[in-house]
């Protein structure tokens, strides 16, 4: 009797210890099979295309189950003769606490160079970053970070981002999301902005209005520089961004949605 009355506490403590460390998100806005395409461009010129895609099939991290997601950009016309870009970014985030267990980026940016893959250990609150050398792509000694709980790559923040309830929000309020990046945590802030209507490739939307809390740098023209308009539906796709950059204003626009959730957003 003894040995089944440690049996059942062993059980409990491990489902107590799933438990603390991945909490659940209700998340009904994307699932697999959704591909998103944008045209990306500089005053009337087109400078890059870019796809934002979910694979077919959900795949296993740390034993987890994961959606995986791709993101691929690319220069186009002018900007491809000028400095081509080939970038590739992806994480496998966990389809029940929408946090992620892997991340890459491989950016060819020019004769720029960067192969990154980062291991998330939420247990551990550990991220483990592994760089590729650029001529030979043998990896180098990995860098351990501490994380904090709950943390976002660069691109499971933005899908996490679309589970969120808007109509519990009030305009003006921020929306603080724990996010790792460049071997760095930190607080990502972004400002609810309240929905209006926006115009894109695809015709006018109801919309969701967010921007992001931008630090001071040099590439980005005030903290209020990135303005972001999401569909004000159950997909919440991300529609069209502006920044304001001190070289010019660069405006990414929805040009093709496959494979919603909720079926494509409707036209206002």
């Amino acid at each position: 009797m003894k040995r089944y009355l440690f049996l059942i506490a062993l059980v409990l403590l491990m489902a107590f210890n799933e438990q603390a460390t991945y909490r659940e998100v209700d998340n009904t806005s994307f699932g697999i099979g959704e591909r998103l395409e944008y045209r990306i461009h500089y005053g009337l010129l087109n400078a890059a295309v870019a796809t934002m895609e979910i694979s077919e099939k959900v795949v296993y991290r740390n034993e987890r189950p994961c959606y995986k997601i791709n993101i691929n950009g690319r220069s186009v016309g002018v900007f491809d003769l000028i400095t081509r870009i080939n970038d590739n970014w992806g994480t496998y985030i966990d389809t029940a606490a929408i946090l992620p267990h892997s991340f890459y980026r491989i950016l060819e940016e020019g004769r720029y160079r960067k192969y990154e893959y980062v291991d998330f250990d939420h247990e551990k609150r550990e991220a483990i970053t592994t760089i590729l050398d650029k001529k030979t792509k043998e990896p180098r000694e990995p860098i351990i970070s501490s994380i904090p709980h709950n943390v976002q790559d660069m691109v499971s923040t933005y899908y996490y981002i679309r589970t969120l309830d808007f109509n519990k929000m009030k305009e003006g309020e921020i929306i603080n999301i724990g996010a790792f990046f460049d071997e760095e945590s930190y607080n990502f802030k972004i400002r609810y902005m309240g929905k209006e209507s926006v115009r894109t490739h695809l015709g006018k939307f109801k919309a969701i209005v967010i921007q992001p809390i931008l630090p001071k740098n040099g590439l980005f023209s005030g903290e209020n520089a990135i303005k972001v308009w999401i569909s004000d539906d159950a997909n919440k796709i991300p529609l069209k961004i502006k920044a304001s950059m001190f070289v010019g204003a660069i405006e990414i626009d929805i040009k093709r949605i496959a494979g919603a959730r909720n079926g494509v957003p409707l036209l206002e």
